[in-house]
């Protein structure tokens, strides 16, 4: 299968720079999602700090930095269609800043409550400019009622929102970037009355739909009130020449080496039209 065109690439930037978002027109086949899942689950069982739980429980929440030490994930960040997606949407040559699965397990994931990443990489990090972009891959299939993420359509555009006023010059603990208790939020009444302006968007789809949203959309997810996991993968791609000027949180979180990545195709991750 031949690669996007570029007017399909740019139609795609059209979308996700007015909006803040994006859904790609292409799908990772059900085998390749089986093999991902299976990945997922067996990084899930062991215990290192990249590996995330709820709190007061020993369900998992989030995995991180898994393409530092598991060969799958490590090709899927070099797939030629993110790579391409990731630059068009961005403009510039890429590297992986940042991996992380979100896992939502039936009936106990808890919520993500509003905010922007942008606010962690900035205050965190030193990243300048939000010359980034989470691509999305759904392992499992996401509907309204296993806490697909919800984004505000355009927030993108407004720069960061409710960070406080002085900067201390101390940083919070890491562990607040990962957990429920996030440690740069939107507050419920801001994005209230944003959602009332520009309205709500559910990213919903089946197991293997992918879609990009911009490092400052603000966002947010419910709690998982079904019986069906929702298992989020996000690949964050950083500009080269955007790379973070005093990164002090665990590499997992943040990349140190800003090479950029060089794609290569692998048999074991394939892509179809949606």
């Amino acid at each position: 299968m031949s690669a996007p065109a570029e007017a399909s690439l740019a139609d795609l930037r059209t979308a996700y720079d007015e909006n803040g978002w994006c859904a790609y027109p292409y799908r990772f086949a059900d085998d390749s999602v089986r093999l991902l899942r299976d990945r997922v689950a067996a990084i899930s069982r062991q215990r290192r700090p990249e590996v995330v739980h709820e709190a007061g429980n020993d369900t998992v929440r989030a995995i991180h930095g898994c393409h530092a030490f598991d060969e799958l994930c490590s090709a899927l960040v070099r797939h030629p269609r993110l790579v391409s997606l990731a630059e068009a949407l961005t403009g510039k040559p890429v590297y992986v800043y940042q991996f992380k699965v979100n896992l939502k397990q039936a009936r106990e994931g808890a919520a993500w409550p509003w905010h922007q990443d942008f606010a962690f990489w900035s205050e965190e990090d030193g990243m300048r400019r939000p010359d980034a972009v989470n691509i999305a891959l759904s392992l499992d299939d996401v509907h309204d009622d296993n806490g697909p993420l919800v984004v505000i359509p355009g927030s993108h555009g407004l720069g960061l929102l409710d960070l406080p006023a002085e900067d201390s010059g101390e940083k919070s603990d890491w562990r607040q970037h990962v957990s429920a208790d996030l440690a740069y939020t939107v507050s419920e009444e801001r994005a209230r009355a944003l959602a009332r302006q520009r309205g709500e968007d559910k990213i919903k789809g089946a197991a293997g739909s992918v879609h990009a949203f911009h490092p400052s959309i603000v966002h947010s997810s419910s709690n998982n009130l079904s019986d069906d996991r929702r298992a989020l993968l996000l690949v964050t791609y950083n500009a080269v020449d955007n790379a973070p000027t005093r990164p002090t949180r665990p590499e997992f979180l943040v990349a140190r080496d800003a090479t950029p990545v060089t794609p290569l195709a692998d048999e074991r991750l394939t892509l179809e039209p949606r």
